[in-house]
């Protein structure tokens, strides 16, 4: 595979790889870890976008060789990734924690798998919220410091030096989608209105937190519609509060407000409407990640994290079907 082609850029609230993909990382209530399964919460605004070589005087010098973007986060805080394509016009992206594979478990790398499916299909898949770590069920991307294991990463491959994001993404070959547009049609997962940077310390991985339902749908297309040498990938670092401010002299989004808040105020839940969309097979590198709550009883340390269990009304469920007339 030959050199990335498609370009990268950010407006600030959101990665664009390509002409057609752009991925934005949503603020999210962190579900509770309390081994069931919830619905889809809501995003609560974006977390900012910031380009590494905006501010290449601030950041570790490991992140000017690489470039790409970073976003703040809280310890223990929550996020999902919103995939923005065109209904008309698709392609597969891989997406990594750690350059650990969110689906397979396995070292990312930057070929498509023909037998098993190791990447996305967008827009059929409209978001992703954590690991493939059971049928129909994903572990929710929490963010963790790297250096204590709690990371996918660290707990995968036995070490924590990548963090972050990665995301690779691939055009279709020619022929295989229109190349104009008919009329748009888009999905929608809204939950209303609601110094120079020191090395190391600051710079957070993701771990793994509570279960919600959610499928990673098999490639209707098959596996030869993607151009393997048409792609392009951007690394995203994430990093605490502190390190953000020095970086970039401005104060991090205030912290979501908790699940049991939020569910006790009447304000919705989602379900996605997908029967007969099929499910990728769970990774056994991933089913046997364990959550964060689950290290920190390992660790001997004391309750770290409200994970009481919340009580989903069924008419706080909101059911969204595949796609929305514009």
């Amino acid at each position: 595979m030959g050199k990335a082609k498609l370009d990268v850029s950010s407006d600030g609230a959101s990665i664009r790889i390509g002409p057609h993909f752009e991925v934005s990382f949503q603020r999210t209530l962190r579900i509770p870890d309390d081994d069931r399964e919830y619905p889809l919460p809501p995003g609560l605004g974006t977390f900012p976008v910031c380009r590494v070589e905006d501010y290449a005087q601030r950041v570790p010098a490991a992140w000017r060789e690489g470039g790409g973007f970073f976003i703040p986060m809280y310890q223990r805080e929550a996020l999902w990734m919103s995939f923005d394509v065109p209904s008309w016009r698709g392609c597969a992206v891989k997406v990594a924690v750690g350059r650990v594979n969110a689906l397979t478990g396995k070292r990312l790398h930057r070929s498509l798998n023909r037998r098993s499916q190791n990447y996305l299909v967008c827009p059929d898949q409209p978001w992703l919220d954590g690991i493939n770590a059971g049928p129909e069920v994903i572990r929710q991307f929490v963010a963790m410091p790297m250096g204590m294991g709690y990371t996918v990463e660290g707990q995968v491959t036995g070490d924590e030096t990548s963090g972050g994001m990665q995301i690779i993404v691939y055009e279709p070959k020619p022929g295989k989608f229109p190349e104009k547009p008919p009329r748009a049609r888009f999905r929608c997962r809204a939950g209303g209105d609601l110094c120079p940077c020191p090395e190391a310390g600051g710079e957070m991985g993701l771990g793994a937190g509570g279960q919600m339902r959610q499928s990673i749908y098999p490639d209707e297309y098959g596996w030869d519609t993607w151009d393997l040498d048409n792609y392009g990938e951007a690394c995203i670092h994430i990093v605490n509060s502190t390190v953000y401010r020095g970086i970039t002299g401005c104060e991090p989004p205030a912290t979501p407000i908790s699940a049991r808040t939020y569910t006790e105020h009447g304000f919705p839940w989602f379900d996605l409407y997908d029967d007969g969309r099929g499910d990728l097979a769970p990774a056994r590198e991933l089913t046997g990640v364990k959550s964060v709550k689950e290290l920190d009883h390992e660790k001997g340390f004391g309750t770290q994290q409200d994970d009481t269990s919340v009580e989903v009304p069924p008419g706080h469920v909101k059911k969204l079907k595949g796609s929305q007339p514009s």
